[in-house]
C-alpha cells in the first residue's frame, strides 16, 4: 500500500467561521459587552431595534375581513375556540383595510373581484403580508381553464406563504401562519448576524 503523502503547501489557514451567536457577536466587537451582562447575571437584554419591531409585528399580526369563497369557512373554523389563532395575536379580524397588516386571499379569485382584491391590498399601510390560501387562489384551482377565473393571486399582489388543499384544513393554516412568523422573524440586520435565534 503505498502511503499517504500530504503536500503541506497547499494547505491554507482559513479563519474560523463563527458558529454560535456568541461567536458572531465576538466578531462584531461586541463581546465585552456581553461578559459585562453575564456578570451582572442576566439582567441585561441585547437586541437590536429591527428584533423588536419584528417581534411585536409577528406577536400582533391583525388580518383584514375577506373571504372570497368556502375558504373563508375554514378561516372562520381557524378563528374559533377549538384552533384559537389568539395564540398569535390574530383575534382580531379587522372591517378595514386601513387597520389590517395580513390578508387572507381564501377562495377563487375571479377576474371581475381581481381589481378589488387588489384595492384591499393597496389600502393596507406598510409592512404588510399576504396569505394565499387553497388551490383556486393559488392556481385557479378547479377552474384553471375558466375565462373569468384568475390563474393565482400571485399575478396581482405580491404573496408571501402558499397554503395548499381545496379547502385546506385548519391545521394548514395553522403552519401557514407560523411561516408567515418565521419569514417576519427572520427580517433586518438582527437575522444577517444571526441574532435572531
Amino acid at each position: 500500500m503505498d502511503p499517504l503523502t500530504i503536500d503541506t503547501t497547499k494547505i491554507k489557514m482559513t479563519k474560523k467561521q463563527p458558529v454560535t451567536a456568541l461567536d458572531k457577536l465576538n466578531d462584531t466587537g461586541l463581546i465585552s459587552t456581553v461578559l459585562a451582562a453575564r456578570e451582572r447575571e442576566g439582567l441585561i437584554l441585547f437586541s437590536t431595534i429591527d428584533q423588536v419591531f419584528n417581534w411585536a409585528r409577528l406577536s400582533s399580526l391583525w388580518p383584514v375581513t375577506s373571504g372570497l369563497a368556502c375558504c373563508a369557512i375554514e378561516m372562520m373554523a381557524t378563528a374559533m375556540a377549538h384552533h384559537d389563532v389568539a395564540r398569535f395575536g390574530m383575534e382580531i379580524f379587522r372591517a378595514s383595510p386601513r387597520q389590517a397588516d395580513l390578508m387572507f386571499v381564501a377562495g377563487t379569485v375571479t377576474k371581475r373581484m381581481a381589481p378589488r382584491v387588489k384595492k384591499l391590498y393597496e389600502m393596507m399601510p406598510d409592512p404588510k403580508w399576504v396569505i394565499s390560501v387553497g388551490s383556486c387562489a393559488n392556481t385557479g384551482g378547479p377552474y384553471h381553464e375558466s375565462y373569468s377565473v384568475l390563474k393565482g393571486v400571485d399575478l396581482i399582489i405580491p404573496v408571501d406563504v402558499y397554503i395548499p388543499g381545496c379547502p385546506p384544513r385548519p391545521e394548514a393554516w395553522i403552519y401557514g401562519i407560523i411561516q408567515l412568523r418565521e419569514k417576519i422573524k427572520n427580517q433586518g440586520y438582527g437575522a444577517k448576524w444571526g441574532l435572531n435565534k
